[in-house]
């Protein structure tokens, strides 16, 4: 880190010349986004019409009939993108400055790949509830909430208790996108070896917030069973160490009744779905069924290098872009706000989160292939079929007021 430090303050000019140049530093310089007007301001009549004396007749109005804010402010097509900083990528709890490089990424991946507006706002508190009351004060101004790189099990709380109090789409999407986009690759993978979700046994490595999420939603799609281990082995009911979250895992999992390691409940599993970190040696992925689909997703290290997964699994995908086959949550997170957003959604239901998933698996089409089981980031059919899909799955759900 200092190395990189002295590498920005060269590129600033206050050091020595001699250092070498770092564009990860020279992009940042700045941030990455600004706020832009979408109106002119060019004369007195440009500025009576935007602020005073126009502006008033539009606040009346909106006093009057409280849903015109979304005709007449940006709440309809923005997002908050929300942290306390303690979950941060590989990174771990940095703090919320530290984490605005993150979260202003975020934002610009959100207006790139779905055109919605997103403002990030990292919180000076990880307190559960000054985070949920903070949010529901600042809700007025946006048409939706993303959570982010918020630490488990807090995040589970902090989700339910916003869904709970905001009439307006609140995701976590460390826990929902990652789980969208790892059923629309599973979906795929189980067609091109001629399986249906049903068939098919998985084993999840982490039970934190993408663990968790991916595992319960897997099961509302019709998977086959799943178990979640831990740094402890299998979340099974006959272990005494489990939190509130994972006694409740452990209730809704693993039919099998397995227990002990990871490495055990591999044998014989059809998927194996890794959200942890660490490395699950050869063996257990060798003892897996034929024709399993490993999905190592651990950044930058896969739990499980793609060269030794394709000796044994017929499909591989990893979180890396340069393999093929990348679980990459920018797939659902900006499709999904712009369909809800488009309807004014009230939240966010599991069946928008499965229309999206089966949206994202669709754009493969007749590209299905080993290689080829979900599509690549910069495939612009993405996200509008993700936000019609979504919009649609509103609608019929009864969420949507539009």
């Amino acid at each position: 880190m200092a190395a990189e430090i002295v590498n920005h303050r060269s590129e600033s000019g206050t050091e020595g010349a001699s250092e070498p140049f770092d564009p990860a530093f020279a992009l940042h310089r700045g941030g990455k986004m600004a706020i832009a007007a979408t109106v002119p301001l060019r004369d007195k009549d440009d500025l009576s019409l935007a602020y005073t004396p126009g502006v008033a007749k539009v606040c009346t109005a909106i006093a009057e009939q409280p849903e015109l804010v979304y005709d007449y402010t940006w709440k309809s097509q923005v997002v908050a993108v929300v942290t306390d900083g303690t979950a941060v990528l590989g990174l771990g709890d940095i703090g919320p400055e530290a984490s605005l490089p993150v979260m202003e990424g975020k934002a610009i991946l959100f207006k790139q790949f779905g055109g919605v507006d997103a403002v990030p706002i990292a919180l000076a508190t990880t307190d559960t509830d000054e985070i949920v009351e903070t949010v529901v004060r600042l809700a007025p101004s946006f048409g939706g909430v993303n959570l982010e790189d918020i630490s488990a099990p807090r995040c589970f709380e902090i989700e339910r208790k916003l869904q709970e109090r905001l009439d307006i789409p609140v995701f976590h999407d460390d826990q929902h996108g990652t789980a969208i986009v790892s059923l629309a690759a599973l979906r795929n993978a189980a067609k091109l070896t001629g399986r249906t979700l049903g068939d098919l046994r998985a084993v999840i490595s982490g039970a934190g917030a993408a663990g968790v999420a991916i595992a319960k939603f897997l099961l509302s799609a019709g998977i086959g069973d799943v178990a979640v281990a831990d740094r402890r082995g299998v979340v099974s009911r006959d272990r005494d160490d489990l939190t509130e979250v994972k006694r409740e895992i452990a209730e809704l999992t693993n039919k099998a009744g397995l227990s002990g390691s990871l490495e055990k409940a591999l044998a014989g599993a059809d998927v194996f779905i890794g959200v942890s970190g660490g490395t699950v040696p050869e063996e257990a992925v060798a003892s897996m069924a034929p024709n399993s689909f490993v999905f190592a997703m651990a950044n930058p290290n896969p739990e499980v290098h793609p060269d030794v997964a394709h000796k044994y699994a017929a499909v591989v995908a990893t979180g890396r872009s340069d393999y093929p086959n990348q679980i990459n949550n920018v797939l659902a997170f900006p499709g999904i706000f712009a369909g809800a957003l488009q309807v004014r959604a009230s939240r966010i239901t599991e069946g928008m989160k499965i229309a999206a998933a089966d949206a994202i698996a669709g754009v493969v089409g007749d590209d299905l292939a080993a290689d080829c089981v979900i599509p690549s980031p910069f495939d612009e059919r993405v996200a509008p079929a993700v936000a019609a899909a979504v919009a649609a799955a509103a609608r019929a759900e009864g969420v949507a007021r539009r």
